[in-house]
Parts: C-alpha cells; structure tokens; sequence
C-alpha cells in the first residue's frame, strides 16, 4: 500500500519512493501553456509551494520516466529546458549587505551546476543577467554543433 508523502517536497522523491501522489498535471499544463502573463503563487506554509516548483524543475528538465502515469506525459514535448531556481530559503537576513552576498553565492552555484562560468560581480542583477544571457548562448550555440 502507498503511503502519504508527508514531509516530502520533491517531485522526484515522491514518485520514485512510490508514495501517493495526487496527478495535478493538467492544471500545470494550462499554467505554463499561457502566452502572457507573470504568476505569483501564494498559499499558506505547508500547501506544496515547493512541491509545484519541483514538479516543474522535472517537467523542464525532460524527466519524462518521472511522468509516466500522469495526465501531463503524453501532451509535454519532453525537450530539456535549462532550469534557474533561486530558493532564498538560506538567504534569510534582515541585513542587505548579508543578502546581496548570500544571492550571489546562490547564483554561482547555479551557474556551475547548469555548466556557465561567470566572472565576478558585485551586484546580484549583473551576475544574474550574465548568467542568464550566457546560458542562452550557449544553449544556441550547441545547436550550431
């Protein structure tokens, strides 16, 4: 018998433990099929916030073997999309100075995990701006290969 995923977040964690998971891949679909507009998802602690990004990390990723038995598999087009998740989860201060540091180091550990080198910065907008802009080229050039 599956079990509740209690205290599990992940997307991929609560499929590949077998655990219970209700199929919300339709309403996902719809989401990220709108040509405009910019989303802010609010809902109270502990209403799968997390779950929903992780979930989407997967969908983004082309994870389709995570997917087999949901609604969502035999629509999404499974190509592999680079994925930025910033969780300012450990970014939490009340002081500036410690945020703007505590965000670059995020960003950085992004990069190297999605494989773009940046140079150093100061500000968080121009490391994220770089980072955004040499993932996109580098995404375009590997198509040239």
């Amino acid at each position: 018998m599956k079990e509740l995923p209690l205290g599990v977040n992940d997307y991929k964690d609560i499929i590949k433990g077998n655990f219970i998971y209700v199929d919300k891949t339709k309403y996902i679909y719809e989401l990220v099929r709108r040509e405009k507009g910019i989303y802010f998802l609010s809902h109270p602690r502990r209403f799968g916030k997390s779950l929903l990004l992780s979930t989407l990390n997967c969908l983004f990723r082309g994870k389709k073997e995570l997917f087999k038995d949901t609604w969502i598999h035999d629509k999404w087009d499974w190509q592999e999309y680079p994925v930025i998740r910033i969780d300012l989860t450990d970014a939490l201060t009340r002081n500036i100075d410690v945020f703007r540091k505590d965000l670059i180091q995020i960003v950085r550990k992004q990069s190297i995990d999605l494989g773009v080198s940046l140079d150093e910065k100061e500000e968080p907008r121009t490391e994220i701006n770089e980072y955004v802009t040499r993932k996109a080229y580098t995404m375009v050039m590997s198509i040239f290969r």
